[in-house]
């Protein structure tokens, strides 16, 4: 027996607002539209459904717009404040690994890989919630998102917002999904290279705003086409009118220097020559043709090879694989004789046919729109996954295949990067990672992930939430994202001994800065003051600054870095020379000329192409001299951009 309480909507009179908008919808649907409190009237709709004479089309303009669109894009256009700290522990192969996973709030995240990876990603691939009632919506904090994330995922003392969903009842269903998807769609595309490639998977509740969004972001002379996949071997009843056996990947390319979308090689590469039911006609086989019959001498008059008739007007010799005579074929040939001069040969069965021609190859290896395929079917990915952690873990995860599929679509190379910053379960690291050792490519893949509770008091993530318990890790989907691709690496190697490919990642985890704002304490300024004079944070390592001065600077996160003792302070080089950082707390200024020649000895010894820069804990020198004299005596080996935080 349900117990009423107060609040439950049976003990509330009735909402005649409501009922009198539902009415209204269910005469004119185009009346009601998302507002910013919930369903509203389109006032001007709903004059012009009226006959009112008074409403012009001067405001009106073509595209997408919901209430927030501005807030949205303003979001995807505020830098980020926050940092990503590294995490040997939680990595596989740190010091050889050029994949990334990542641990926090996408936008945030892709916001922070602005200067490091824009125009370098070949491949974008989301998986974004559908916005079925169940789906997670991020809900973004547009005037303190690392604030906001950090709220989200349990590191502050509050309760913080929470990870929502939107219900058709809320009133803003799409604009909620909306809000979420515009800001991460803009800060994906800077990311993306010239001729990259972004492929969304989603299903009939926003497809249709989807394909708006990116037009938006994209350009629409930049839409590939959608592809509709069959999702399951079994129907599924998510609808009330109809069953659903699809969903849809959606493609777009960066700009017109992207190569068409390629579904891999042509079978055989040859076509028929013949057409039953076409007139019959006379084409001739030339001296030289491939003959894949056996050598001999086949006499004139009629054949057929299956159901398909044709004659031989002269006796046909051939020797070692070639044609050694003219002859006259009289046929119902599709093929005009041009053509065929270039391609025609002797079937094993002494039938004709024909090899494609280059400008044909390229036509028919484009992308279908209409995928159905086992291996991209969804229960391919929950086989795959109870393979590596058992039944249940996690629901729903994409198909390897898919992934495979689209990578091959998109033409990924040697070196070349793969997004994936809605990571889930890790598929798409998965299946990089697996086609890499199929075809021995070397493809880097970056996922990022929200580390999203998983409660075991909820049915649907109990699974979950033991397997982290068995792993001894937090209870977040982040960590079944990690432990995924741990395994999966690990069976990529077991299954291909031969190979010795990446299968390692590093993981860095989204945090607040690691240089300090000024905070003010208005009832005690002096502590303030003294608080000021050291602006990195005394809580982070020198790597988390370390690898917060390579996103400032632009510098790849896989770049190598060495490290020397110098003047016994620790002195980092990255990437062959290009950043010089020495973050010791302290330098003392009777050390300060002997690191300075150290420095300038290692430099050379390096040699780096271009300028490098130079960076310095500011607070550790001694005075404004030894920082003056360090200063002077690397400038005076050709050193001059240097730097202290």
């Amino acid at each position: 027996m349900e117990k009423l309480t107060a609040g439950d909507p049976a003990t509330e009179s009735a909402d005649l607002v409501a009922e009198n908008i539902g009415r209204l919808k269910a005469l004119f649907p185009e009346l009601v539209t998302e507002g910013k409190d919930g369903a509203s009237l389109n006032v001007d709709v709903l004059k012009q459904l009226v006959g009112d004479k008074t409403l012009t089309d001067a405001d009106e303009k073509y595209g997408l717009n919901w209430f927030g669109k501005r807030r949205a894009r303003q979001l995807a256009l505020t830098p980020s404040t926050g940092t990503l700290r590294p995490c040997p522990e939680d990595s596989v192969d740190w010091d050889t690994t050029q994949n990334l996973m990542i641990e926090g709030d996408n936008l945030e995240v892709l916001k922070l890989l602005q200067k490091s990876y824009a125009g370098k990603v070949k491949l974008i691939y989301i998986d974004p919630p559908y916005n079925r009632d169940a789906d997670v919506i991020y809900p973004d904090d547009f005037s303190s998102p690392i604030t906001s994330y950090q709220m989200l995922v349990g590191q502050r003392d509050t309760d913080g917002r929470r990870l929502t969903s939107a219900s058709e009842a809320s009133g803003r269903f799409h604009t909620a999904w909306l809000d979420m998807m515009y800001p991460r769609l803009t800060a994906a595309r800077s990311l993306l290279r010239p001729d990259g490639v972004m492929f969304v998977s989603i299903d009939d509740t926003e497809v249709g705003n989807i394909r708006a969004l990116c037009d938006a972001v994209f350009g629409q002379e930049n839409f590939c086409g959608v592809i509709k996949r069959r999702a399951a071997r079994k129907t599924a009843f998510l609808s009330k009118r109809m069953t659903d056996m699809c969903d849809y990947v959606v493609a777009y390319v960066r700009s017109d220097s992207a190569a068409p979308l390629t579904a891999g090689e042509v079978s055989d590469g040859t076509r028929p020559v013949f057409n039953e039911g076409n007139k019959e006609t006379t084409r001739q086989l030339r001296v030289g043709a491939v003959a894949k019959c056996p050598d001999g001498t086949y006499a004139k008059g009629a054949r057929s090879v299956r159901t398909l008739s044709f004659e031989l007007l002269d006796d046909l010799v051939v020797r070692s694989g070639r044609v050694l005579n003219e002859i006259t074929v009289l046929g119902p040939w599709r093929i005009n004789q041009e053509v065929l001069d270039q391609s025609l040969f002797v079937t094993r069965n002494v039938g004709f046919r024909r090899t494609m021609l280059a400008d044909e190859l390229g036509k028919a290896k484009l992308l279908n729109d209409l995928l159905d395929d086992s291996s991209c079917y969804n229960e391919a990915g929950t086989e795959e996954l109870q393979a590596l952690f058992g039944a249940g873990a996690f629901p729903n995860p994409k198909p390897r295949g898919l992934i495979e599929y689209l990578v091959s679509a998109a033409s990924v190379q040697d070196r070349e990067i793969v997004m994936d910053f809605f990571g889930g379960s890790g598929t798409t690291g998965h299946a990089v990672m697996a086609k890499n050792s199929e075809d021995g490519v070397a493809r880097e893949y970056v996922l990022v992930q929200l580390p999203e509770p998983v409660d075991p008091a909820n049915a649907d993530q109990k699974a979950a939430a033991d397997f982290c318990d068995q792993l001894g890790k937090p209870r977040t989907i982040a960590e079944l994202t990690k432990e995924r691709l741990r395994r999966a690496g690990a069976k990529v190697k077991a299954d291909n001994p031969g190979w010795h490919g990446d299968t390692g990642f590093r993981v860095f985890k989204l945090d607040s800065s690691n240089i300090r704002a000024w905070r003010p304490h208005p009832e005690d300024l002096g502590k303030a003051l003294e608080e000021s004079v050291e602006h990195l944070s005394s809580e982070r390592t020198e790597g988390d600054v370390l690898y917060e001065l390579l996103l400032k600077l632009g510098l790849d996160l896989c770049v190598p870095i060495e490290e020397h003792t110098i003047a016994g302070a620790t002195v980092h080089s990255v990437g062959g020379g290009t950043l010089i950082a020495c973050l010791a707390e302290k330098i003392e200024r009777d050390k300060v000329e002997a690191l300075a020649q150290g420095i300038v000895k290692w430099h050379e010894e390096q040699n780096p192409a271009g300028d490098i820069t130079c960076v310095f804990r500011d607070s550790a020198f001694a005075d404004d001299v030894a920082k003056t004299n360090l200063a002077a005596i690397l400038e005076q080996h050709g050193i001059a951009n240097i730097r202290s935080l």
